[in-house]
């Protein structure tokens, strides 16, 4: 079997463990990851060769959540796991941005990074433990890689920061901040919060930092004993003389013309005819033609880079703190809920909100116990004609269920609780042109609508996203306000923050560097916090700036009571039988929780408050003086039965029927006659009795009374 390796640290008030050369030998390197009793196993692999004809690194994050962590069996008919849920392609996410750039940039090896999720203990988040040992896997492995990084989670609970909290704790926390570090710098910035001021986020980002290079010495340790040397691979590189060829069909000050526009398609269409001018001249060497794009792709970053850096030039003439021209509109989509639409320079985002009941709510499938349910959906698309491609629709990509994840996290801490808004909500941003940080158009955009569907959300949010471009040191460096795509395509950073006139709702950082000094981020949250209160006050608020008191036409409309959750089992009966009748009469849909909270959901009030009434007299007891309205369901020879509800029936005794005297109850009332009758309170046996003859209505006699009994006979 061999020897194996363990090493141990405290981390939070837990013991991290792990083990190396005990399982995996093949992967190029693999950590056994124990924290708590959560157990992850954490491998690295590349292959051998690059692959050929790509311009790009081909790194592939999973990780892989398996229910038998939990003690659970996998939902649906095959029991077994399938395709990766949405969290857990958001945490292969959160460890491929921060790796991603310590790689070297002409790496073209396959990597793949997998994460295996075998125990869960409530108190230790997976998540850290998968990225802390995809950082270490491939340092100790042969694989070409400039690190070690760290990751560490941070809440907030009573206005304390609480380091890698456990599942309960982060239900109860203010802020969700996952922060990787590098020796020397933050490499990756994500997190939610519940409008945290600028200076606290600062400092919670630097808590995480403190701790991650604690982290990272304890890694260097293992490192030095257990790492592999690195591997030789291909270099990619682009010869000199292509480029020289370049120059001559398009010398720098042409590059710069052909780059210096503020619309995406002119600049597209000059590069467009420097290739054609290319091709015609070389199109004999076919070595050369194969690397033609990519040489005028560095080509065009290194001219976009110079003009901003040393120019302090945007391609689009702007200065570096301006926002491109900004447009909003809601209602555009009339049988929506709501709708927005949300433009920036040429990007443009246009969201409907659908409500729906509570029972609409997304059932969640996964590791942490504390959540089951969805009741907020944002979603986002992102079509080809966005972007002026055709591409046939495969679903939504990584990259898109991360956005909507992103602007689901932005808005969700300004939802109303489901007291106050027992509705389910769906929020769909389409992207209909792009050209940079649609995810930040997505949360204005979807910020609007929501206000446009009546969700009475407690303040508008807004979103944008800066760009950094840096030089040979670390003061030298630009951050740009509101970058385009070429911007963020040749720049260094995308820096995304959304939040209200208050605070920050949601941060998302990507670089390309190894890492951003506090300078930068400082700079970068400040320059954010400008843009976001210039979009609210001055674009968005003119637009709508409250919620609409009331939810559209178009919009289910639905009404929650709280009844005595003793009482519930009433309301269904056997086998669902009252409330599937109450459904029925009234064309509505009914929720009922656990708490007794009962939500009736339908699109014709009268029926809704007929089906609410159905059931408060179901879940009331009978009083003295209390008038109902019945119908006969049963006649005996001492009386009447009357269903006031479905499963509610008392007796009207025959001498209570009429004011005269009757032989038979057939004479005056016959089966489905709908009477109202008075309660007279509990009779000598202690049973409920009812009167018809005693109701003080001037109707109190026998007859089809159509009316159903309202607040008032209560």
């Amino acid at each position: 079997m061999g020897e194996y390796k363990s090493f141990s640290m405290e981390l939070a008030g837990r013991t991290l463990t792990i083990d190396i050369g005990r399982v995996g030998k093949q992967a190029n390197g693999c950590c056994f990851m124990h924290y708590g009793d959560t157990v992850v196993l954490s491998t690295a692999t590349a292959s051998k060769a690059p692959r050929d004809g790509i311009d790009f690194f081909p790194l592939s994050v999973e990780f892989e959540e398996k229910m038998y962590s939990v003690g659970k069996f996998p939902g649906g008919f095959n029991k077994r796991e399938g395709k990766a849920s949405t969290h857990a392609v958001l945490t292969s996410r959160v460890i491929d941005r921060p790796m991603r750039p310590l790689f070297p940039k002409d790496y073209r090896n396959d990597v793949t990074l997998s994460n295996l999720v075998m125990s869960v203990d409530p108190t230790c988040d997976p998540e850290v433990v998968a990225m802390l040992g995809s950082a270490l896997a491939t340092s100790i492995s042969d694989i070409p890689f400039d690190g070690p990084c760290a990751m560490t989670q941070l809440g907030l609970i009573d206005g304390e920061f609480v380091v890698n909290p456990g599942y309960e704790e982060k239900q109860r926390s203010d802020l969700a901040l996952t922060v990787a570090s590098t020796r020397e710098k933050v490499i990756m910035i994500e997190a939610g919060a519940n409008e945290l001021p600028e200076a606290k986020m600062i400092e919670a980002i630097y808590k995480c930092d403190a701790v991650n290079k604690e982290i990272i010495k304890f890694f260097d340790a293992i490192i030095a004993e257990c790492g592999k040397p690195k591997h030789d691979y291909v270099h990619y590189e682009i010869p000199q003389e292509l480029y020289d060829a370049i120059y001559e069909i398009c010398p720098p000050e042409e590059m710069e013309k052909a780059v210096f526009t503020d619309d995406k398609q002119t600049r597209e269409n000059n590069i467009a005819v420097v290739r054609a001018a290319f091709a015609e001249k070389y199109a004999e060497n076919e070595d050369w033609m194969k690397l033609v794009d990519d040489a005028l792709y560095q080509y065009e970053k290194k001219t976009v880079r110079k003009m901003i850096l040393k120019d302090r030039k945007r391609p689009d003439g702007r200065d570096i703190r301006e926002i491109r021209p900004l447009a909003a509109e809601i209602d555009l989509i009339p049988r929506a809920h709501g709708s927005a639409m949300f433009t920036r320079g040429q990007t443009q985002i246009c969201d409907c909100v659908t409500l729906a009941p509570l029972s609409e709510a997304q059932r969640v499938e996964g590791l942490d116990p504390y959540i089951t349910e969805k009741r907020y959906l944002h979603q986002y698309n992102f079509p080809s004609y966005s972007v002026g491609e055709t591409k046939p629709s495969r679903g939504p990509g990584r990259r898109e269920i991360g956005h909507g994840a992103l602007a689901e996290r932005a808005l969700e801490p300004m939802l109303p609780s489901r007291e106050e808004f027992p509705y389910a909500i769906r929020a769909v941003s389409e992207t209909f042109e792009s050209n940079g940080s649609t995810s930040q158009a997505s949360v204005c955009a979807s910020s609007m609508a929501l206000m446009a569907a009546g969700v009475p959300i407690k303040k508008g949010v807004a979103g944008i996203s800066c760009g950094l471009v840096t030089g040979a040191t670390d003061d030298d460096y630009i951050v740009l306000t509101d970058i385009q795509g070429l911007e963020d395509f040749f720049g260094d950073m995308d820096f995304k923050v959304a939040g209200t006139h208050d605070g920050i709702t949601a941060i998302q950082m990507d670089i390309k560097i190894h890492g951003l000094t506090r300078a930068i981020v400082e700079e970068a949250i400040a320059r954010t916090k400008e843009a976001r209160e210039f979009i609210l006050t001055n674009v968005m608020e003119p637009v709508i700036a409250q919620p609409r008191a009331e939810v559209s036409r178009y919009a289910p409309k639905i009404v929650q009571i709280k009844i005595d959750p003793e009482k519930i089992g009433e309301v269904v009966g056997s086998k669902g039988k009252n409330i599937n009748a109450i459904i029925a009469a009234y064309d509505v849909q009914i929720d009922i929780e656990d708490d007794g909270s009962v939500s009736v959901c339908g699109t014709d009030q009268e029926k809704m408050n007929q089906a609410i009434e159905t059931i408060r007299i179901i879940t009331t007891e009978f009083e003295k003086g209390m008038i109902l309205t019945g119908k006969v369901v049963s006649i005996k020879e001492f009386g009447a039965f009357l269903e006031f509800a479905p499963g509610k029936e008392a007796m009207v005794h025959i001498s209570k029927i009429a004011n005269s005297r009757i032989n038979k109850v057939e004479d005056v009332l016959q089966i489905g006659d709908v009477v109202r009758a008075i309660c007279l309170g509990k009779d000598k046996m202690g049973r409920i009795s009812f009167s018809i003859k005693d109701c003080p209505r001037e109707s109190k006699g026998i007859g089809k009374v159509v009316a159903t009994a309202g607040p008032e006979d209560f």
